[in-house]
């Protein structure tokens, strides 16, 4: 994966006191983050006295990281890779749908019980991005190329939503396999990409995530057979660098519409700064930040959180 940097941009201005709530963001690595500049105009623009910094953490100081930012008074965290499965063995309890997900990405404090609870919402902003493109799930065939963390969550959003039928596409069809499991076995079919054109169906929702088509590999897609395009109505792709992916010129040429995961991105990171700070965050602040993320310029940024 690249290790370019992100490109200056402009952050908003933060006045730290001794008020100030700390929230952040542990991972490793965490360098090519966009969740700083999302989460400090969130508090910014809500007169919300919090400032968010990304903390690299290494895989066997999870558990102790956890605890340390509890005793610190750290408000919440995110979690990203590669730690959103350990991480719920630091926690004093974990959200219903987290804990059946099996992967958790948001922290809240929880006072009474002294430790962090659990939460994914990363399915929460995948279900609001495709919402904002008038997309609803329910009853549709619905096309998942990859079986990772980030399908895994497309997966159980699709269970959640009702989709008509869900196919999972990957190179080794065993780990798509266990995701149908883990999800349901009665929804969701296993299949290896070579076998994409038996999958059923003339008007396809498909989810691609898997990395295929990242910054700086740009020209790569996971399918490139022009016959399965064509049964593409909707394409969504999770990677948001860049803006448009092969993937995404695919579908858009062949008569369908494509977005990529910005919206995600944002989304995942507003429903958790709202868990946070307990607020709603408007559909015009939303946009506002979304505005930001648009003209933000950056490069090589791996990370979804």
């Amino acid at each position: 994966m690249s290790d370019s940097k992100l490109q200056p941009v402009t952050e908003p201005n933060i006045t730290v006191s001794g008020k100030t709530r700390i929230c952040g963001l542990i991972g490793d690595p965490v360098e090519h983050t966009l969740s700083p500049l999302i989460h400090n105009s969130l508090a910014a623009m809500m007169g919300i006295d919090m400032v968010y910094v990304p903390m690299k953490v290494e895989s066997g100081c999870v558990e102790s990281a956890v605890r340390g930012a509890y005793d610190l008074g750290i408000l919440g965290l995110n979690v990203t890779v590669p730690h959103k499965i350990k991480v719920m063995d630091a926690l004093v309890n974990t959200q219903k749908t987290a804990y059946e997900i099996g992967a958790v990405n948001t922290l809240v404090r929880d006072e009474a019980s002294k430790g962090y609870i659990g939460y994914n919402t990363d399915y929460l902003g995948l279900g609001r991005a495709l919402s904002d493109d008038g997309i609803s799930l329910a009853g549709r065939d619905v096309v998942i190329l990859g079986a990772g963390g980030a399908a895994r969550a497309a997966a159980f959003l699709c269970s959640y939503e009702h989709a008509g039928s869900v196919h999972i596409l990957n190179r080794n069809p065993d780990k798509a396999e266990a995701l149908c499991r883990d999800v349901n076995i009665e929804l969701c079919k296993p299949m290896a990409l070579a076998a994409h054109s038996d999958v059923p169906g003339n008007d396809l929702i498909v989810i691609q995530a898997s990395s295929v088509g990242l910054h700086p590999n740009t020209e790569d897609v996971i399918i490139s057979d022009e016959s399965f395009y064509e049964r593409i109505s909707y394409g969504f792709d999770l990677i948001y660098n860049p803006a448009e992916t092969l993937f995404m010129r695919m579908v858009t040429g062949h008569g369908g519409r494509a977005s990529n995961g910005l919206k995600m991105l944002l989304y995942q990171a507003v429903c958790a700064f709202e868990l946070w700070n307990g607020v709603t965050v408007s559909s015009d602040i939303t946009e506002r930040v979304a505005d930001i993320l648009r003209t933000a310029s950056y490069s090589g940024a791996e990370e979804r959180q």
